[in-house]
């Protein structure tokens, strides 16, 4: 086995492949496609992952937050349109869905006032921007149970 890297400041890809306790060696060997020595490159940020190597690391390391990483962080279409999903605890991800559905629940009527005659004015902006940004704290805890789920899934 290799020996342990000391590098302080490692990237994402480094440190999943190392809670994974793999070597590049091994990981590279079971990604067929994506050489030691590419893997090598990516962690010491020498060069970009592609998306094709951020995928097949996301699967190797069982890591699928790797994608969502790339998508918001590397991706200029994914920086601008993406969330970036933290995957928590199960418990921690339930409670954050439920405060999000609890003010959606809230918000229900006034979302339907505002968007009834299918344009939004001056005086209701802020409400719809507020409900809006509501909506996308919803989508990102159901991305990160999915994300949760699929992790779960591969250690079942």
């Amino acid at each position: 086995m290799g020996k342990k890297s000391v590098k302080e400041n490692k990237n994402i890809y480094q440190e999943m492949r190392e809670e994974c306790n793999l070597t590049r060696e091994k990981a590279g060997e079971l990604m067929q496609f994506v050489s030691a020595d590419r893997i090598e490159k990516i962690e010491n940020e020498r060069s970009m992952a592609r998306p094709d190597e951020v995928l097949a690391m996301s699967e190797c390391y069982n890591s699928p937050e790797l994608c969502n990483y790339y998508c918001t962080h590397e991706c200029e279409i994914g920086k601008k349109y993406m969330t970036e999903v933290k995957v928590d605890q199960l418990s921690q991800i339930v409670l954050e869905t439920l405060d999000s559905l609890e003010k959606l629940n809230k918000e229900r009527n006034r979302l339907v006032e505002i968007t009834v005659d299918g344009r939004i004015t001056e005086d209701e902006k802020l409400d719809f921007e507020r409900i809006q940004t509501n909506l996308e704290k919803l989508s990102a805890t159901v991305d990160a149970l999915k994300f949760w789920t699929e992790k779960v899934g591969h250690n079942a």
